[in-house]
């Protein structure tokens, strides 16, 4: 099962994607190129939200005319700085491209949004905005990583929640083996809680509380795993609280910077010989692809009405295209989970 995107469009009907087009560093230039990416790969119908001006001068001269057919400009006056303090900003700019961009959702023209703006103020606006599925206590932000047996592994939760109880990660157990299955057609992935040791009693309160209520779960839980199982394929669904997952989040975000600069390094030194330069750059392009984040477009915010990606803020024009496709894709993915706990609370209520 290869986790890079293929360029077919989903099945089924269009679904329109709404795009926080002033999110990114670079906004609004990896915003309209990824757009106009996803309308040529995947027949996407996109809303940019932001300056008009800007977007409309950028599109005329990027697009053609059946492809800004495929895109609508929604302006938005106000822009959220990645340093403004996330609940105030959303509170106080109800006219900035990432409110706009949710209200579009909450409003139907939109199936979901993506943004690669401040972190915060997209869970803060998501939650404010479109609110969370019944039955669902806290949305989490899920990860994918690559792994050596060239599939995928999903973490959640890497950072909506610092301070998580129990049954929270109780539910995010659940959401993450539905996101799975959904994603990448895996009918029962294993899932596992991140702790500092495989043994049933090892971890702190926490995770022993959350090891208890995982194992009673209709799940296949395999018990705690540790952070090395993240990359070695041995699990599908990591679960654990938004403080340690985001620290292993940025770790890791750390290292493959770190490997593909030692790497590049080292082949660019040792190697000789115009056949050797070339079969280095082939290995080493599809090394690179295989741990460049954008190839996976964003992390889903799950838990919420309609499917929020949340993207980084170096996010470039392939990040984008594919956080439209990951937005797609991710349009079941809510009805499932809340199908699944009001199942859970159905069960509880007859016993």
């Amino acid at each position: 099962m290869s986790i890079l995107p293929s360029n077919e469009a989903p099945a089924g009907a269009a679904l329109t994607i709404a795009v926080d087009a002033m999110g990114s560093d670079g906004a609004p230039h990896p915003e309209i190129t990824g757009a106009l990416q996803a309308v040529r790969h995947y027949g996407a119908r996109i809303l940019l939200t932001g300056n008009a001006e800007i977007l409309r001068r950028e599109l005329a001269a990027a697009a053609s005319p059946a492809e800004r057919q495929a895109i609508e400009i929604v302006p938005a006056d106000e822009v959220i700085g990645m340093d403004e303090p996330a609940v105030r900003a959303v509170r106080s700019k109800r006219n900035s491209s990432l409110h706009i961009a949710c209200r579009l959702v909450r409003e139907g023209r939109a199936a979901g949004l993506v943004s690669a703006g401040n972190t915060g103020a997209v869970m803060a606006c998501a939650k404010m905005i479109l609110g969370s599925l019944p039955g669902v206590h806290r949305p989490a932000l899920a990860a994918v990583f690559p792994n050596i047996r060239n599939t995928a592994s999903v973490m959640l939760d890497v950072g909506a929640n610092v301070d998580c109880r129990p049954d929270h990660l109780e539910q995010f157990a659940i959401m993450g083996e539905i996101y799975y299955r959904a994603i990448f057609g895996m009918e029962r992935p294993r899932v596992g809680l991140l702790s500092i040791g495989e043994e049933e009693g090892k971890g702190n309160e926490l995770t022993r509380e959350a090891y208890a209520r995982l194992r009673q779960l209709p799940l296949h839980f395999i018990g705690n795993v540790e952070g090395r199982d993240l990359y070695n394929g041995e699990v599908e669904v990591i679960v654990c609280d938004g403080f340690v997952g985001n620290v292993a989040l940025k770790i890791s975000e750390g290292l493959v910077e770190t490997v593909r600069t030692l790497l590049k390094e080292s082949l660019s030194r040792t190697l000789s010989g115009k056949v050797g330069y070339v079969l280095s750059r082939r290995a080493y392009a599809h090394f690179k692809q295989r741990l460049d984040y954008s190839e996976y477009g964003g992390a889903p915010l799950l838990g919420v009405r309609g499917g929020v990606i949340i993207s980084h803020g170096r996010s470039n024009a392939n990040a984008i295209k594919n956080a439209i496709r990951v937005a797609r894709e991710s349009h079941n993915v809510n009805r499932a989970i809340e199908h699944e706990l009001s199942r859970g609370r159905a069960a509880a209520t007859v016993e």
